[in-house]
């Protein structure tokens, strides 16, 4: 097992990364002298199914009473109406101010629970067990928490940090093909902006993560985690550098918003905004065109798609970029890029953007 620790004063939390870490998730849990008794523990129909059981074993042997709140699976089901059912069931459950709530699952459930957990008797304890590549090395790390609202994604939420992350890369291997590669899309997006160690690594060693390499996977997703460790210690509540995170969101999410969140997975979403992020970056000068091509020629090896469908329409994704939460003053904080590893803000506004599509 590695740990790595995001360094945040008296709110720093480790990260528990390897194989098999769920079977001593609950003596992770005595370790961070997290309290014996009732805790709430929030999870979809899919991982349920294949967790469930496992997780009450090990927490009960550490000492602590498992309450199971399934959620159905979805990114349409991250909306208020589910976050109140939600609510209801902590009441009913009986979950108290010292109760730990335990997201077990991927995105959806890890931001569902996390905004629960930050307004809930005004706060719990948050821990994040991801399910998904994409959690492990993004969302899971870094306490952005939101619900969507029918306008646009995550536009309800606020920044509340785990108390502790356990990452199994083990669950990757029940992971549906599909959401595994999606979720490549954000170790992509890693290697782009921060690492180009990353990149090439990827480059060449493509087809062994494909693969579910245990090992590949253990070092990718704790380089992700050390990368994103290091922007949210300089950042934590996104005032500025943190946005270099965004890259390939901005798009992706009206994307995902104007389809409804029913034709794209997040990470395919995102997929589709790094390509044209990174062609909007060569276009304005801003890198070279074999920069461009082989960010492209990476997301497309994967499996990833990289050409926007023509029946999304510009005015509709236009519309969906200007209701995105990261617009001030009209202008978008676009990421683009001037090499891999080097990124830079360009202040666009969305109808600039959208003449691009």
């Amino acid at each position: 097992m590695d740990t790595v620790t995001v360094n945040l004063g008296t709110r720093s939390y480790p990260i528990h990364i390897g194989s098999g870490v769920l079977t001593a998730l609950g003596q992770l849990l005595n370790q961070q002298n997290f309290p014996a008794g009732r805790i709430g523990v929030v999870t979809d129909t899919h991982v349920g199914k294949h967790y469930r059981e496992h997780v009450t074993h090990t927490l009960g042997a550490s000492g602590f009473d498992p309450v199971f709140i399934e959620i159905p699976a979805g990114e349409e089901h991250k909306n208020l109406t589910w976050l109140a059912f939600l609510y209801d069931k902590l009441v009913e459950g009986r979950l108290e101010r010292t109760s730990p709530l335990l997201a077990l699952g991927g995105g959806v459930i890890g931001d569902l629970t996390g905004f629960a957990a930050a307004t809930f008797q005004r706060g719990v304890p948050f821990i994040q067990v991801p399910t998904t590549l994409l959690a492990q090395v993004d969302a899971s790390v870094g306490g952005k928490t939101a619900v969507n609202h029918p306008a646009g994604k995550n536009l309800i939420g606020a920044f509340y940090q785990p108390r502790m992350v356990a990452i199994d890369v083990e669950t990757l291997k029940t992971l549906p093909r599909r959401e595994f590669v999606a979720g490549i899309a954000e170790v992509i997006k890693y290697g782009v902006i921060l690492s180009p160690e990353l990149f090439l690594l990827l480059e060449e060693e493509l087809s062994v993560l494909l693969d579910l390499n245990p090992f590949l996977l253990t070092c990718i997703v704790k380089t992700c985690c050390q990368l994103k460790a290091l922007v949210v210690e300089e950042d934590e509540t996104e005032r500025d550098y943190r946005a270099i995170l965004n890259f390939g969101h901005t798009l992706g999410h009206a994307i995902e918003s104007t389809t409804d969140y029913e034709c794209f997975l997040h990470g395919e979403a995102v997929a589709l905004g790094m390509v044209f992020a990174a062609r909007l970056s060569q276009l304005r000068g801003l890198c070279r065109s074999t920069t461009s091509e082989r960010v492209c020629r990476l997301i497309k090896q994967a499996g990833l798609p990289v050409d926007i469908p023509t029946n999304l329409a510009e005015e509709r994704l236009r519309k969906g970029i200007e209701t995105d939460k990261k617009v001030a003053g009209g202008k978008v904080k676009f990421v683009c890029i001037e090499d891999i590893g080097k990124t830079r803000f360009e202040f666009l506004s969305a109808k600039e953007i959208a003449e691009h599509l």
